[in-house]
């Protein structure tokens, strides 16, 4: 390469070149540097295109390119840019033939175009080769690369215009990288993440339209279910009030017929019979209840009475009513109640007492021969450890000392998960505790105890009956109670239940004032001194609390030896320490196995007979049961003034004190001559329409009422009624039945009352006088209803269309006297 370009050089000399040919102007070249190799003309007039060059330029007065031609050397392809020189005082905006006149001399050039491309394009090079071509595209078709290999097309192609300052020469640039560039793996995974994260936010978007839509529907479907089931429950209450009505309305015609017949001279057999049969009737009847008042639970329409009343009574009541069946199977049944609870406390007292008969019921039912149900109540916060511990007796027993002995569960653990153990300033919470030693609830029957219908396994109803339903109601009537409810059992040991309930706090009553309704009179029995004889704790406090509700002062003695020491201390004490009674319990009553006992106490009867002549000592023995031969033998020996049956009740220790200290019968005599208002006090001489669109109802409330002495007139509609009830008329009441056909009793009595409400207008107005109307100022028929529809038979429905009270049917003698009195006195 050296020996040719040497070769180039000396070719061109000046003494080599041809003279330029004569012409009419010249351009000769001035080098200002050592160029000559690079040149190819000297004149630049003498070649075509650079004579064509030089006349643009200097009519133009712009640079101007020459084609692309090879480099000597080099042999780079190069340009040569030329410019025209002018005179100093050519104008601006200088026309072609004055820029031609004007000019002087040219100036140009030379460029080597690879060089100055490479130059000016070092800073686009990268990790990554660039490819740069330039081209003079001045003939479209036949473009010059100037500059840049000839290499295949790699993609990527970027071409731009490049100006050199010459308007008549265009060049091009091609940019591209010399190999393929390789996949962009960041975008590339960039984009794939965004789009991914964009899918995700679509979908999670789309689930969460769909989720929302199903939600909505879903709601739509639970509003359409629950308006179902709302109409079910409706359907299912009228239906058991319909089924309710068709089963009681026979079922007081036979209850009624048999009472009847009852009545009636009936030998003892068919005495017995007729009273099974009643029996057996209300003992459906009570199932009935109970199914409804479930019923009333799940609707919703159970309201709970707000009055006050005496929960020890009712707890005698509730005695009362199972002392038959505890006696039968050798159960001892016995209550206690605090001291800290309340005489009179304001609640519902029906809802309260069938809580409490359902719970004994079922201990009564589950408890075998021998053993004891025991009912206790506390305010709960008794139960709270002081420094000194708990401080009623009964509650510090444990499970091993109880009421007849046998071991039972520990009664503690049925209310630990209570949330609610204090009272409040407006109401006081009772704790009530059922303790039994039945067979006791398996383990896996314990999680549905309280669920309607259901019983621990298939055989319980077989062996001891029932539906399964009193828990359920007990548990809903609680929690209306404010309460709640638990239980701890273990099989073969027993069960305890206990629940809370809050109740209002009632005035005080005196015990004169407690037992006036009933003619028992108790102030002769305060201030007496009492013995009680008992050796287990939680017998001896049973005793006590009801000798201490009749204001005796109580000592307990658990064991013969502390029995005979006391006597004897209390035959040489003081008269304030004088003993009135002495209460031994069968269990500890026996001559065989201690005489000196029986010896000391006939002793101390002789001694107090003589110093306390007015007032001897009262021996009474205590026992759940006791045969007749037994009874006779205890009698005729003199060694008892009386014996006390359990279960224990205030009036069964007024009744048995009474005749044994020989006191209240003067009170007693006088009562019988003011005997209290009976049903056939009330009901006598009266005239009473009874409406009923059943003749076997229509018969029996006849014969019931008739029975007390009412002159009874019967119709068979609500519309024949009204015009019997027009005033002026002359009966005293209406026993109006709720459901019947072509006008129920509701709109008879309404229609009654508006006929009333004229009459009186008239009777205010002086339109009409008193004489015209039976001499009656305002008039207003008493009118009951009379109904087998617990659920719709409510006060408030009643009172609303204008009745004044309500019987159930079958009657009851108690709650008809009970709305009979409140508008006709005793005659």
């Amino acid at each position: 390469m050296e020996t040719e370009d040497q070769t180039l050089v000396q070719d061109c000399t000046t003494e080599n070149l041809e003279p330029s040919p004569v012409q009419d102007e010249y351009a000769p070249v001035i080098f200002s540097q050592e160029t000559v190799s690079h040149i190819v003309s000297i004149d630049m007039m003498s070649g075509k295109e650079d004579r064509g060059n030089i006349l643009r330029a200097r009519a133009s007065g712009k640079g101007v390119l020459t084609s692309p031609f090879k480099l000597l050397k080099s042999n780079h392809l190069g340009v040569v840019l030329t410019f025209a020189v002018y005179k100093t005082d050519l104008p601006l905006r200088a026309a072609p033939e004055e820029r031609i006149k004007a000019t002087v001399g040219y100036l140009g050039a030379s460029y080597d175009v690879p060089s100055l491309v490479e130059k000016l394009l070092h800073q686009l090079a990268s990790k990554q080769t660039i490819v740069v071509n330039v081209y003079d595209t001045t003939d479209a078709s036949l473009p010059i690369n100037m500059y840049g290999p000839n290499i295949t097309d790699t993609g990527l192609l970027h071409i731009s215009n490049l100006d050199f300052g010459d308007p008549a020469r265009k060049h091009e640039m091609h940019c591209r990288f010399k190999q393929r560039p390789p996949l962009p793996w960041t975008a590339i995974l960039a984009s794939v993440g965004i789009l991914v994260i964009t899918l995700l936010l679509g979908h999670i978007f789309h689930a969460a339209v769909n989720r929302i839509a199903k939600v909505e529907d879903d709601f739509r479907k639970m509003e359409d279910l629950k308006s179902r089931a709302e109409a079910a429950d409706r359907a299912k209450s009228q239906f058991l009030a319909t089924v309710s009505h068709e089963i009681r309305t026979p079922m007081n015609g036979v209850l009624g017929m048999l009472q009847m017949l009852m009545d009636t001279d009936l030998d003892a057999n068919q005495q017995d019979y007729a009273q099974t049969a009643h029996d057996s009737g209300k003992d459906l009847i009570s199932l009935i209840n109970e199914v409804l008042d479930q019923a009333k639970i799940e609707s919703g329409r159970l309201e709970l009475e707000t009055v006050p009343f005496n929960l020890r009574t009712i707890l005698d009541n509730v005695l009362s009513l199972f002392s038959g069946k505890s006696c039968e199977k050798g159960i001892e049944l016995a209550v206690y109640v605090s001291y800290q609870v309340p005489e009179v406390i304001i609640g519902d007292p029906g809802r309260f007492r069938q809580t409490i008969t359902n719970l004994v019921g079922n201990s009564i039912k589950f408890t075998n021969d021998k053993g004891h149900v025991f009912v206790s109540v506390h305010v709960v916060d008794e139960l709270w450890v002081g420094p000194l511990g708990v401080g009623d007796e009964v509650l510090r027993q444990g499970p091993s000392n109880t009421l007849s002995g046998f071991p039972v569960v520990n009664r503690w653990k049925s209310w630990e998960n209570f949330k609610i153990l204090n009272s409040t300033e407006e109401k006081i919470r009772l704790l009530v505790t059922v303790e039994d030693t039945g067979v006791g609830i398996p383990l896996d029957a314990q999680s549905r105890i309280f669920t309607p219908f259901m019983q621990a396994d298939s055989s319980t109803s077989r062996t001891y009956g029932g539906t399964g339903i009193g828990l359920s109601v007990s548990n809903c009537l609680v929690n209306l109670m404010e309460g709640e409810i638990g239980f701890v059992s273990e099989p073969g040991i027993g069960s305890t239940f206990s629940f809370t309930a809050a109740f209002g706090i009632g005035e005080m009553i005196s015990q004169e004032t407690k037992w006036q309704k009933n003619e028992i009179s108790v102030s002769e029995f305060e201030g007496l001194r009492a013995l009680v004889v008992d050796g287990r704790t939680i017998r001896a406090e049973v005793v006590r609390y009801h000798l201490r509700r009749l204001g005796i002062s109580v000592d307990v003695a658990f064991s013969l030896e502390y029995a005979c020491s006391y006597i004897s201390s209390s035959c040489n004490g003081s008269e304030s320490a004088h003993v009135a009674m002495v209460l031994v319990d069968r269990d500890s009553w026996s001559i065989e196995t201690d005489p000196t006992f029986h010896n000391l106490l006939e002793e101390f009867r002789e001694l107090s007979r003589t110093k306390y002549p007015e007032c001897p000592p009262k021996i009474f023995l205590l026992s759940k049961t006791l045969s007749s031969t037994e009874c006779h033998e205890l009698k005729s020996a003199a060694s008892v003034d009386g014996i006390i049956l359990k279960p224990l009740r205030l009036s069964i220790l007024v009744a048995c004190f009474q005749e044994a200290l020989g006191i209240g019968k003067k009170k007693l005599s006088l009562s019988n001559k003011r005997k209290l208002p009976t049903l056939e006090n009330l009901l006598k001489g009266k005239r009473i329409l009874v409406v009923d669109d059943n003749k076997v109802n229509r018969r029996v409330a006849e014969g019931t009422l008739k029975k007390y002495g009412a002159f009874v007139l019967c119709v068979e509609s609500g519309k024949a009624a009204i015009p019997m009830l027009e005033p002026p008329h002359n009966f005293d009441a209406c026993f109006m039945d709720l459901q019947m056909p072509e006008m129920d009793g509701f709109e008879a009595t309404r229609q009654i009352r508006e006929m009333e409400y004229k009459f009186n207008e008239k009777i205010e107005g002086g339109e009409a006088s008193r004489e015209m109307f039976g001499n009656v100022g305002s008039w207003h028929t008493p009118i009951l209803a009379m109904t087998a529809d617990l659920i719709q038979a409510n006060n408030e429905e009643c009172m609303k269309c204008g009745m004044d009270d309500y019987v159930s049917k079958p009657f009851e003698e108690e709650q008809l006297y009970s709305a009979v009195a409140r508008f006709y006195q005793s005659g």
